[in-house]
């Protein structure tokens, strides 16, 4: 019965000892912290700004006055009186055509209107004298009016055997040579007066209550990177087109200098309508199908954390994006380190990020 007794005192200090220690180690694990460090991140402050609210577009450069030169006639082209590429003036003689049957019948109406004017001058000085009757007198005198006529028409094809400039520019390239034989409509050349250029560009008619003539408009080429040409909205069209549901539009280029026309041109159009937004860092914004979210900053500086808010976010520009819906101005904002967050997440503020 000792036995018994010793064995059964012996396992329970033995037991109490392992109870003991292992109290001690589940004791000391809970005192532990074992919460995940701070996260360093850079922050950024939600602010108010008024941005402008334009229009961006696609259009093509033309030139106020800028025709391509054709012929009313046809003919063979005689003469050529200028050089690809070189600057006219308004009437100058550029082409002319073989008018040798217009010339022949010219001196022939001439002689006719001379030989009517004698008689016309006779029948005059005849019908003053009541020496012949007045139908004789009414002859002559439309004779004559026929004679005038008929030589004014030949002097009108005449003169469209020669083809002038309808305004002073530059002329394209030459697309017919001496010898050729040329019909009405044929391309010649192009003539345009590069001092006065426009852009032809269309926006969707749903814009059309904001635009009005005046806006101002800047205007980017290819060929000029980084260059902004201003313009002017000068006309909008009368009729939307009812296939695309667009609205014609063309603005006044101030100053094109080195500008074509047909150059491919991208507008943004100034709605001279500013709109106070919030706005934050694009660095700020995780996108997701989801939902975009940004993670604000709250609590005390020595306790900080962060919570994950939708939002919803408007345009981009110049490395900041507006926020319409979801956060306030003033509002802490991560900007930087937010792949490593999680709802509720402590964080370190660095502040050698700054936005």
């Amino acid at each position: 019965m000792r036995a018994y007794l010793f064995v059964f005192a012996l396992l329970l200090a033995i037991f109490g000892s392992i109870a003991g220690y292992m109290y001690r180690q589940f004791s000391a694990l809970q005192a532990m912290d074992f919460s995940p460090p701070p996260i360093t991140v850079g922050e950024a402050i939600a602010r108010s700004e008024s941005w402008s609210s334009p229009l961006e577009a696609v259009g093509t450069i033309a030139a106020v006055r800028g025709v391509e030169l054709s012929t009313e006639e046809s003919g063979e082209i005689l003469a050529i009186d200028f050089v690809s590429g070189s600057y006219v003036e308004a009437g100058a003689l550029l082409i002319t055509l073989n008018d040798t049957v217009e010339q022949a019948s010219r001196r022939r109406q001439m002689a006719t209107l001379e030989l009517a004017q004698l008689l016309y001058d006779r029948d005059k000085e005849l019908i003053a004298k009541k020496s012949i009757p007045k139908s004789q007198y009414d002859r002559s005198t439309a004779d004559l009016e026929t004679a005038i006529a008929s030589l004014a028409e030949t002097e009108a094809r005449l003169e469209n055997k020669r083809i002038r400039a309808p305004f002073s520019g530059t002329v394209g390239l030459l697309n017919v040579k001496v010898g050729d034989y040329v019909e009405p409509g044929d391309p010649i050349s192009t003539l345009q007066d590069l001092d006065e250029l426009e852009v032809n560009f269309t926006l969707p008619v749903r814009h059309y209550p904001r635009l009005h003539p005046g806006l101002a408009i800047s205007v980017r080429v290819a060929a000029f990177p980084g260059h902004i040409f201003r313009a002017t909205l000068a006309a909008l069209n009368s009729r939307a087109d009812p296939s695309t549901r667009n609205l014609q539009l063309r603005a006044t280029l101030q100053k094109g200098d080195g500008l074509l026309p047909g150059m491919f041109a991208q507008l943004t159009v100034d709605l001279a309508r500013p709109t106070d937004l919030i706005t934050v860092p694009e660095t700020s914004i995780s996108y997701s199908l989801h939902g975009n979210l940004v993670y604000v900053i709250e609590g005390s500086d020595s306790a900080l954390h962060v919570t994950p808010r939708i939002v919803k976010t408007g345009e981009s520009r110049d490395g900041r994006a507006a926020i319409l819906d979801g956060l306030e101005a003033g509002e802490r904002v991560v900007s930087a380190g937010q792949n490593k967050l999680s709802s509720g997440a402590r964080i370190v503020v660095d502040e050698s990020v700054q936005f």
